[in-house]
């Protein structure tokens, strides 16, 4: 009898047990019988398409969801980051963008600037993958001695929005979360649309400062947006020649001379933080463009987070900030 009640208590207990051990898996814990299963269906590896040194279209095997990061690139910080994946950044390029300071700290390594990486800091922090932007184009084969390399970048004939929904799915797909992408883009495509209706029928050059001149740009690179998407007309340049790196220097008599409704002003100085630089405003605001209709209007739109449009176009944060510099110039005042 005895052997009997001990074997049923015996049951009991381990019974018991057992419902705590699931009920702990139920919550998150990695030895749930469907973790276990969907980690077994996990590939180890994902293909995506990506860019290589000489900015070609290339495939690349990347390890499916990485635990380790390393991030070149302020726009894919900034995605990983609105993914919440921030924790696996084990090491990133400084920045002095106020929305990515938690990645500037003693717990990530500092992998150097996003012109420059240092290579044996991005080799010490052991990734299993890497994040480049353009300015690392030269650097891509030394990089992917270390680990793959993903370069993605901005496709100004897709559009930023596009390219910014574009480039977040494939860094989702490292981790399964394509779903997510959706719901961080939610509101883009409005917003661009009342920014659209608003330029309807307007003239604009859009152009950065930068050691004292006012250099225009096209539809062909930075501040694309403006002409691109939302539809400004750009009077400040050929449509045939390239200005996507920092722009041609105009004169301002050219621009007296083109009459836009409106100019903007990106402060390349002042995004990269050049020591003694006069401000965007000081330059600008000079005896010719104050007999501007645009000045006199008080047409002149200063993009207020000039940093995130030089350093970070292309993340989802900076999208955000981008149009609100926008919006609170045209559809606010």
């Amino acid at each position: 009898m005895k052997k009997a009640v001990l074997f049923v208590l015996t049951a009991a207990l381990a019974l018991s047990l057992t419902a705590c051990g699931t009920q702990q898996s139920a919550g998150g814990d990695a030895t749930d019988n469907t973790s276990s299963a969907a980690q077994a269906a996990a590939p180890d590896t994902i293909t995506i398409t990506t860019l290589n040194g000489s900015k070609e279209q290339v495939s690349l095997d990347v390890k499916y969801d990485p635990k380790r990061i390393a991030v070149l690139d302020m726009a894919s910080l900034d995605i990983l980051d609105s993914l919440g994946l921030g924790d696996r950044v084990v090491g990133s390029a400084s920045t002095s963008l106020d929305y990515l300071q938690s990645y500037i700290n003693e717990e990530v390594a500092n992998l150097g600037t996003i012109k420059e990486a240092d290579l044996e800091a991005v080799m010490a922090c052991e990734p299993d993958v890497i994040f480049i932007g353009g300015r690392l184009a030269t650097s891509y084969d030394a990089l992917s001695e270390i680990a793959p390399v993903v370069y993605l970048a901005t496709d100004t004939e897709l559009g930023v929005v596009e390219s910014v929904r574009k480039n977040a799915t494939t860094i989702a797909s490292l981790f399964g979360m394509e779903s997510k992408v959706e719901q961080l883009m939610a509101g883009f495509d409005d917003r661009i649309s009342a920014l659209s209706t608003f330029a309807q029928g307007k003239t604009a050059i859009v152009g950065l400062v930068t050691s004292g001149s006012y250099n225009v740009l096209g539809n062909d690179g930075r501040c694309s947006i403006i002409g691109q998407e939302i539809g400004f007309e750009n009077v400040g340049i050929d449509a045939n020649l390239d200005t996507s790196t920092h722009g041609n220097e105009a004169s301002f008599e050219f621009i007296v001379d083109k009459a836009p409704e409106y100019i903007f002003v990106m402060d390349r100085d002042a995004a990269i933080g050049t020591d003694g630089a006069k401000l965007a405003q000081e330059i600008m605001e000079n005896e010719l463009v104050k007999s501007t209709a645009a000045y006199q209007n008080g047409r002149i739109v200063y993009l207020a987070h000039p940093a995130v449009w030089y350093t970070a176009e292309g993340g989802i944060t900076a999208l955000d900030l981008m149009l609100q510099d926008l919006e609170s110039e045209l559809l606010h005042t």
